[in-house]
């Protein structure tokens, strides 16, 4: 944790970006470490938690971190721990409470009240365009006798 936190300092002081960082460790070793570089990549989704499974991810070649945990400088926000839970990381430990954040301007609590929303009362207009397509896409997926599943 302190590894994280630390990285959360360094790079928030750095002017990477916000001050969140992350490590995922596995038997006992840190194999990947992440900080918030949304301002300085230009990307939303540049948060800590994500720029570490990613890094992970690729040092690993697999697209799986099962066996790993991660480590948070702050409660992890909805995109990050959906992403987490794709990775099917074991475990999450925080630091700071979303509480805490948004008390210093990051608030997520509008995306964890929205998520849950019916799609037509979303902040965000969202239409359903059933197409035959996109169907037969999913078709071939569900007989693709050489896919990967995840």
């Amino acid at each position: 944790m302190r590894h994280a936190v630390r990285l959360s300092a360094e790079r928030m002081r750095e002017g990477a970006g916000g001050p969140f960082g992350a490590v995922i460790v596995k038997d006992g070793k840190v194999i990947a470490e992440g900080w918030n570089k949304v301002t300085s990549s230009n990307d939303p989704t540049a948060h800590a938690e994500v720029v570490a499974i990613r890094d992970a991810c690729k040092k690993l070649g697999t697209f799986s971190l099962e066996g790993c945990e991660i480590y948070a400088s702050c409660e992890p926000c909805p995109m990050c721990l959906a992403a987490i839970y794709w990775a099917r990381i074991d475990r999450i430990y925080f630091g700071n409470t979303r509480e805490e954040a948004a008390a210093i301007g990051f608030d997520d609590e509008f995306l964890y009240r929205e998520i849950p929303k019916p799609i037509e009362e979303r902040s965000i207009q969202t239409k359903h365009l059933a197409m035959p397509e996109a169907k037969a896409v999913f078709a071939e997926w569900r007989s693709k006798p050489d896919k990967i599943e995840y």
